[in-house]
C-alpha cells in the first residue's frame, strides 16, 4: 500500500480503526473477568510476570518485575506490598545469596492467576486472530 497526497489509504484506516475496538473490547472483557476472580489489572499483571518469567523459574525479584512491567521500582515496590498482604505472594530468601528475595505465588494466587488466564483464553485467541489479518 502507498501514500497518496501524503495520507495512507483508506485500508489502514480500516485496519486501525478494527485494531483499536479489539483492543477496547479485549481490555473490557480483561478488567471484567480479572473482577470476577478478584484481581486488579495490576495485580493481573504482577502475578502474570512472576509465572511467565522466561527462566521457566516461576519466581522474580522486585528489579526483575521492575523491568518487566517498565514501571518505577518503587511503584513494584508498593504494589508487591499489597499483593503479599492479599495473601497472593510470599518472599524467599535465595539458597545462594541471603541478599536476594524471590516473589513467587501462593496457592491462593496460583488459583486466581489460573482462574484469570482461563477466563480470558477466548478473548486472548480472539484478539490474536484479528492482529494476525492486520
Amino acid at each position: 500500500m502507498t501514500v497518496s497526497n501524503g495520507r495512507p489509504p483508506v485500508e489502514q484506516y480500516r485496519a486501525a480503526a478494527a485494531l483499536r475496538a479489539a483492543l477496547r473490547q479485549f481490555s473490557q472483557a480483561s478488567e471484567h473477568a480479572l473482577q470476577l476472580c478478584g484481581l486488579t489489572s495490576e495485580r493481573y499483571e504482577l502475578l502474570l510476570a512472576i509465572k511467565g518469567v522466561e527462566d521457566g523459574s516461576e519466581r522474580a525479584t522486585v528489579s526483575e518485575l521492575t523491568a518487566a512491567l517498565g514501571v518505577a521500582q518503587s511503584s513494584v515496590t508498593q504494589l508487591v506490598r499489597r499483593v503479599e498482604d492479599a495473601g497472593l505472594l510470599r518472599r524467599e530468601v535465595s539458597t545462594t545469596d541471603a541478599r536476594v528475595r524471590y516473589l513467587r505465588l501462593t496457592a491462593q494466587g496460583e488459583r486466581r492467576l489460573g482462574e484469570a488466564v482461563a477466563a480470558l483464553h477466548e478473548e486472548r485467541t480472539r484478539l490474536a486472530e484479528i492482529v494476525s489479518q492486520l
